[in-house]
């Protein structure tokens, strides 16, 4: 098995040491034939502005948005959280091109500035029920997205309380959110959509490997099920029985 990591920015080093700890190869893409070569996709954190402008400078956008349509597994944090998202608001001016595939709805810098960023303890049941280990995860949140709305088929698998930071555009997302009705307000920052995983947060600056472990099983599934595909269409069929009259002279 073979992980692609998006080497143009951000953290995809830690990604690809994350998968070595696992004993897994991880490797640099920054081409596009080079997703032809790996099994699933790691998108990692960094400056979503950047990562995309330099996406679109390498034309990576219709080779990214091919390989997600196809069913390989590809995992976003943090920037590649809205890189996966449908639909990303809080952008600065003029926006930024999108990868899609994930049924959501994601602010941007949800959770505020650099000076914002923290570190949360989280809770995992998901991954604490697959892969072992304590209940929770530490999340580390730098200039983190937030997840405002999914669709139905979008399974949550964490989300975080809050606090306002005061402004209006903050609040007003809260405004007619049922969920968020209570004096405590929470917000999404980890899903699962069929062959997508994203989270708000970065597993990778941890040395905890539960989410990596994670999302390799959710590689070994996928090829596992195109295995039996494979096989079923090579399978030898049975001659074909023709109900004909008997000609007799």
């Amino acid at each position: 098995m073979t992980v692609g990591v998006l080497a143009l920015q951000g953290s995809f080093n830690e990604h690809i040491a994350a998968l070595k700890r696992l004993g897994v190869i991880g490797v640099e893409v920054r081409k596009a034939e080079q997703l032809q070569n790996v099994s699933a996709l790691i998108i990692p954190g960094g400056e979503s502005t950047t990562m995309a402008k330099l996406a679109g400078y390498h034309n990576l956008f219709p080779a990214l948005r091919e390989f997600v349509k196809i069913g390989k597994p590809v995992w976003g944090t943090c920037a590649g959280l809205i890189f996966l998202a449908d639909k990303a608001i809080g952008q600065k001016s003029g926006g930024q091109e999108l990868i899609g595939g994930l049924n959501c709805t994601v602010h941007r810098n949800f959770f505020g500035s650099q000076l914002q960023s923290f570190e949360s303890e989280v809770s995992v049941p998901e991954i604490a029920a697959t892969e072992g280990g304590p209940p929770s995860f530490c999340g580390v949140f730098i200039r983190a997205p937030g997840i405002l709305e999914v669709g139905p088929e979008v399974q949550v698998l964490a989300d975080v309380a809050v606090q306002s930071n005061g402004t209006a555009d903050f609040d007003s997302v809260f405004e007619s959110s049922e969920e968020n009705s209570g004096s405590e307000k929470r917000v999404i920052v980890a899903v699962k959509q069929g062959n997508l995983l994203a989270t708000a947060f970065h597993p990778e600056l941890t040395a905890d490997t539960r989410w990596h472990s994670y999302f390799l099983k959710m590689v070994k599934e996928t090829s596992n099920d195109a295995s039996s595909s494979i096989a079923l269409s090579t399978e030898i069929p049975e001659p074909p029985i023709y109900d004909l009259p008997i000609y007799q002279q």
